[in-house]
């Protein structure tokens, strides 16, 4: 994503929380950021389409903080799971995300709905990946049920917190309580064998959706980091950023990857002089033909 166009968002988005998305019109974003209505259409189809580049800049930045804290580590480490959950909520904190959310739920725009309750989906399949890694085989068919609780709790719990903490530097000792009650509801449902949701319904959910598992996210946010210091000046660097960016977009949140497309974004990098040949690039192609075998 070119720094202009970046340079938008990151305006809009500060007025979205100001003002709200709702009261924000196109011509408030075009003044704050001082492009042209042509510039701004040439970018973004719409103020929604604006809005849902924005989740996605932002998520794509957590999701890459989110595995780092996993490399070295133990997945099955609950700290570890803990310290995630408490990155993902003060991201949602510092960006107020839950408010953007809540003026979504009532609109009247379908595709701008259905972006965000994909987006929630893929949370719960997320958490519910770390949950596998975390109880032992026998707690399996509790833990799509656990990790749904886990967000409703989550969400509950730290709005109601908030009210009584004035100060909210704290809310860790929320998510912390959570994530525990939550373990004490997994392991009393695997001793009742009490089950409400089978865990294969996340496929029915996101059906489209390749199940991109955490070690596979690890590793490709791991090589793509490293291709991104890769470049040499400054042009060929942000062109290969972007070729980077659209190819861990496509593979982590595309609901079909686009094999070609991924295909083609990496001959792009291959001739880039941004990028040298080096032992990353070559796993990165590893890592794409493998996900695609699958």
């Amino acid at each position: 994503m070119n720094d202009r166009k970046q340079h938008v968002i990151k305006m809009a988005h500060q007025l979205f929380i100001e003002k709200g998305f709702q009261a924000t019109s196109i011509q408030d974003i075009l003044d704050y950021s001082g492009i042209s209505k042509g510039t701004f259409y040439n970018y973004f189809p719409s103020k929604n389409e604006l809005l849902i580049a924005l989740f996605k800049t932002i998520y794509r930045q957590l999701e890459k903080e989110r595995n780092e804290l996993l490399i070295g580590q133990d997945p099955s480490d609950i700290e570890i799971f803990i310290k995630q959950i408490e990155l993902q909520m003060q991201t949602n904190r510092t960006n107020k995300l839950i408010a953007l959310f809540e003026e979504v739920l009532v609109t009247n725009d379908e595709d701008l709905k259905q972006f965000m309750k994909r987006g929630q989906l893929l949370t719960i399949r997320w958490v519910h990946q770390r949950f596998t890694d975390i109880f032992d085989e026998s707690h399996r068919p509790y833990l799509l049920d656990g990790a749904i609780m886990l967000i409703g709790i989550l969400h509950q719990t730290l709005r109601y917190y908030a009210l009584v903490h004035e100060s909210k530097a704290g809310f860790q000792r929320a998510v912390r309580y959570s994530v525990n009650r939550i373990v004490g509801v997994v392991n009393e449902a695997a001793e009742s064998g009490e089950q409400l949701i089978r865990p294969e319904f996340l496929d029915n959910w996101l059906p489209d959706c390749k199940k991109a598992d955490q070690t596979f996210q690890q590793k490709l946010c791991s090589i793509i980091s490293a291709l991104k210091k890769a470049g040499h000046c400054q042009e060929e660097k942000l062109k290969c950023s972007e070729l980077l960016d659209f190819i861990q977009d496509e593979l982590l949140h595309a609901r079909n990857p686009r094999r070609f497309l991924v295909k083609s974004a990496l001959s792009s990098l291959k001739e880039s002089a941004g990028v040298p040949a080096s032992k990353q690039l070559h796993s990165l192609e590893q890592l794409i033909t493998s996900y695609f075998a699958q």
